[in-house]
């Protein structure tokens, strides 16, 4: 099994699900000679073809627009929205087309699209190629969001997204496509979608995270398990659907919980997840539910995001504090 970067992952999975099915297309801006802005779609064209996987205009609303109805037409459309800053030009065709196909049509018909997208800071980006979107669009009926956290779960996850008979999103951390190596298949295997995973079990205290902020919670749980402090984290991997089945039984042995997550405070998805925590099973809690969080401001240029950006040792605080609690 070889050590690959998500990026590698990534390409591996599209590489193969174009080889398994003609019916799917990558298209984007930039993703066809150039490989796109991180080379993720490189050498993509070359081995399947200009009418497979293409070049579009600089027009996010006409790539997702474009995707619906190729969906419609018995496709599996796979288009890159270059950042998901940029995802704004396109809502319509997102939340108010894509989410609402099987629906409009009563099951008869539907939308097989998975939108393809780098966000997320850490990486000096300029304005609106950073932000973390994903409660927005998590909060539409209909679409599915997912946010891999490591080479391993990027590929099986893309896998099983591309083969979903729903509309997904699915985000990719611009930190995490080179940060790290991990093991990771070569051939076809998938993950399951809408699934949560514990990635480090611990008795004392449930931290909930996605994206780059399970990195982050790992590196806090390590330091806080010299000072006998014993962390469990999940993964969600799906952030909507949220799988709260595993979210409770982990709340319900740790009696603790600490929701991370990169958006800001009002953003991203674990407001919903603390208050589901709240009322179903508020009894088992030992200490108020907790969480991390970017502060409620626009995302900052590039000389403040350090500061801005909840990390390790923001978590081990807070931590901390619901233990003393």
């Amino acid at each position: 099994m070889a050590q690959k970067t998500m990026v590698k992952a990534i390409t591996d999975a599209l590489s193969l699900e174009l080889e398994r099915d003609e019916n799917i297309l990558i298209f984007g801006e930039d993703i066809g000679m150039n490989g796109g802005v991180f080379r993720v779609t490189e050498g993509l064209q070359e081995k399947f073809g200009e009418e497979r996987v293409f070049d579009t205009p600089l027009a996010e609303s006409a790539i997702v627009g474009a995707s619906v109805g190729l969906g419609l037409a018995g496709f599996r459309p796979v288009p890159e929205i270059q950042f998901f800053g940029f995802a704004f030009e396109a809502m319509d065709a997102i939340m108010g087309q894509l989410s609402r196909v099987r629906y409009r049509m009563g099951g008869e018909r539907f939308a097989p699209v998975t939108i393809r997208s780098p966000y997320g800071g850490g990486v000096h980006t300029p304005e609106l190629h950073s932000d973390s979107l994903e409660g927005i669009v998590a909060q539409s009926p209909g679409l599915r969001v997912v946010i891999p956290s490591n080479p391993y779960d990027a590929k099986g996850l893309l896998i099983s997204s591309i083969r979903s008979n729903d509309p997904i999103i699915f985000l990719e951390h611009l930190k995490l496509y080179r940060s790290f190596r991990a093991e990771v298949p070569d051939g076809l295997y998938t993950v399951p979608l809408d699934k949560a995973t514990i990635t480090r079990e611990g008795l004392d205290v449930t931290i909930i995270a996605y994206g780059a902020m399970v990195q982050e919670s790992v590196k806090a749980a390590e330091k806080l398990e010299k000072q006998n402090i014993s962390v469990e984290i999940i993964d969600l991997r799906t952030v909507a659907p949220i799988d709260m089945e595993t979210i409770l039984e982990s709340v319900k042995k740790t009696g603790r919980v600490v929701a991370v997550q990169e958006a800001q405070r009002q953003a991203g998805v674990m407001g919903s997840v603390m208050s589901e925590i709240a009322e179903r099973i508020f009894l088992y809690l030992e200490a108020p539910v907790s969480r991390v969080t970017a502060p409620d401001t626009v995302y900052p240029f590039g000389q403040a995001e350090e500061v801005w950006l909840p990390d390790a040792a923001d978590i081990e605080e807070r931590v901390k504090e619901v233990i003393d609690f």
